[in-house]
């Protein structure tokens, strides 16, 4: 099963303790855990704007005459499950943490060891929450990411990835939401303690 990793006992042990260390996180910092499927019909990824973008990278295949994926993100299940029902803007913000398994059809050449795979799981989440939370919420996430990486020794760069070519929206909103993040990274790193990416920002959105 290339690309895919066998946990033997102790590598197991390790990685559900990996998992219990990030969910305190999870409690402490106010994110809900979710559990979402593996596997959704492709309407659903050409309605969240991913399967045009990112079909090549994806494992589909035919049910019942209907084209179905692996799912390779959890974005668009979180999304399904946030517009479940009506939401007041006091409910803001909401975290949704996930560790669902995910695949990506890497080519054989480009895999590597635990660090290029085809399937696995990702400590990842989706913080819905109005403009005006944007900073403190990115603020937060980063001072995660800072508390888990420093508790094992590791460190970091930060930068901004901007709009790409083939973006989705308006661009006024794309500013907006770039200003918002590079505010965050000031307060959180100072001026000049990040750097600037253009162009590589996600189809959806800046990152």
């Amino acid at each position: 099963s290339a690309g895919s990793a066998f946990w033997l006992p102790h590598g197991a042990r390790i990685y559900n303790k990996l998992i219990s260390f990030i969910k305190e996180h999870y409690w402490k910092r106010g994110y809900d855990e979710i559990i979402t499927p593996n596997v959704y019909n492709l309407d659903l990824w050409h309605q969240s704007g991913h399967a045009m973008h990112y079909k090549d990278a994806m494992f589909c295949f035919e049910v019942e005459g209907k084209e179905w994926a692996m799912k390779p993100m959890n974005c668009p299940g979180h999304c399904l499950m946030f517009g479940g029902k009506i939401r007041s803007y006091r409910d803001l913000p909401l975290r949704f943490a996930d560790f669902g398994v995910l695949h990506r059809n890497e080519l054989s050449g480009a895999l590597s060891g635990l660090t290029r795979v085809r399937r696995f799981q990702q400590d990842d989440a989706h913080i819905y929450c109005r403009e005006d939370q944007i900073e403190d919420e990115v603020i937060g996430a980063l001072d995660f990411m800072k508390s888990v990486y420093t508790t094992f020794g590791m460190t970091y760069k930060l930068e901004l990835s901007t709009r790409p070519k083939k973006a989705l929206g308006d661009k006024e909103l794309w500013d907006r939401a770039e200003a918002a993040l590079a505010r965050a990274m000031d307060n959180f790193a100072g001026k000049g303690g990040w750097r600037e990416n253009p162009g590589d920002g996600a189809f959806y959105g800046p990152k």
